[in-house]
């Protein structure tokens, strides 16, 4: 309970956490954010990791002076691009047989069926989609190495998709972040960011009930 009750904390307070790592590791926590994001898109295992909010976050304190925004959006489009791709060839190598796992602790079927499920509606632009959907956005490259989508495709939509979500939300943060408005507010604005990733998934859920019903 005490650990999931830190994570909530550094979820909420992503810009005070972030800056004290700045204060403690300097040009280090680039790296430290390359490894956040690299193992939200890299690994099924670990999707609740931040990654829209942490974005924002990172444009704001690049903004108050604590990290070049550059470096910052370098960084994690390759965070993202290697955490896609390393996904993508576990999905590969392990095959559709992964779909006969029961659910686990750490690897749960639905979020496989309905990621899948995504891919059948979307096709490949689900890629560029699903940067901005928490969990799906863990489980596409995949899903996508599993049902051996031609790996040339795949990573012409993986750096879209990484471009695209890095380049708007880096720059948001960065340029909104630390308005009087949104910095006092901080908090409600990271919630906000949070909800919008799911509502996606929400609607989705909803449609699904209501079709069962």
């Amino acid at each position: 309970m005490e650990i999931l009750t830190h994570f909530i904390d550094i979820l909420l307070h992503l810009d005070k956490h972030l800056a004290l790592l700045v204060q403690s590791y300097g040009v280090w926590v680039y790296a430290i954010l390359f490894a956040i994001v690299f193992m939200e898109t890299g690994f099924v295992v670990t999707p609740f990791l931040p990654g829209d909010s942490l974005l924002f976050v990172a444009g704001a304190v690049a903004a108050a002076g604590g990290m070049d925004p550059v470096i910052v959006a370098v960084t994690l489009i390759a965070a993202a691009l290697c955490g896609d791709n390393v996904n993508y060839w576990i999905g590969r190598l392990l095959g559709p047989r992964v779909f006969q796992f029961e659910s686990s602790r750490w690897l749960k079927r639905e979020n496989l069926n309905r990621t899948h499920a995504f891919m059948e509606k979307h096709g490949p632009k689900a890629i560029i989609i699903a940067r901005f959907v928490p969990v799906v956005r863990t489980f596409v490259p995949f899903v996508c190495g599993i049902g051996r989508l031609t790996y040339v495709r795949f990573l012409g939509f993986s750096v879209l998709g990484a471009m695209v979500w890095v380049g708007l939300l880096v720059p948001a943060g960065y340029f909104f972040g630390n308005l009087p408005v949104v910095k006092n507010n901080l908090t409600a604005v990271i919630l906000f960011i949070v909800l919008l990733s799911i509502l996606p998934g929400i609607i989705e859920y909803i449609k699904h009930q209501r079709a069962i019903r």
